[in-house]
């Protein structure tokens, strides 16, 4: 095999080992017996692929605020779920979050639903162990 073919071969693994990495399954990052509730002001929204993530400021019982990040279904998923861009979720909306907690960041989560201001709730996210189906 010549160099230029094993350097081809070469990038190509690189690539598809990059694109792995950067798509995750549930399990490895979300804990499915993990579930949680919580309700904050929204603080940041990132419309991007493969997740779109957003940012929301949580209040414990003693007054703390710690700045959460949930990920969701991509841009794509959302919209047919009746999202928005800048209009379903916006920076200082108060909204109630539903899924489960990361392995292994204190404050991440992975969205199942989210319950907006004017009281809808719009699913963001898969169930838990479904692969997104």
């Amino acid at each position: 095999m010549s160099i230029r073919i094993q350097a081809l071969i070469g990038a190509a693994l690189l690539c598809a080992a990059g694109a792995a990495d950067a798509h995750h399954s549930f399990a490895a990052e979300y804990d499915a017996d993990k579930p949680f509730t919580m309700s904050g002001t929204v603080a940041g929204v990132e419309w991007s692929n493969p997740h779109v993530y957003f940012s929301v400021n949580v209040k414990s019982d003693d007054g703390a605020v710690k700045r959460w990040r949930f990920e969701g279904f991509p841009p794509n998923m959302l919209v047919r779920q009746g999202w928005q861009r800048d209009v379903t979720v916006k920076v200082g909306d108060t909204v109630t979050v539903t899924g489960w907690l990361a392995r292994g960041d204190a404050n991440l989560g992975a969205v199942r639903n989210v319950t907006l201001p004017d009281g809808r709730k719009l699913a963001a996210g898969p169930p838990a162990g479904t692969g997104g189906r």
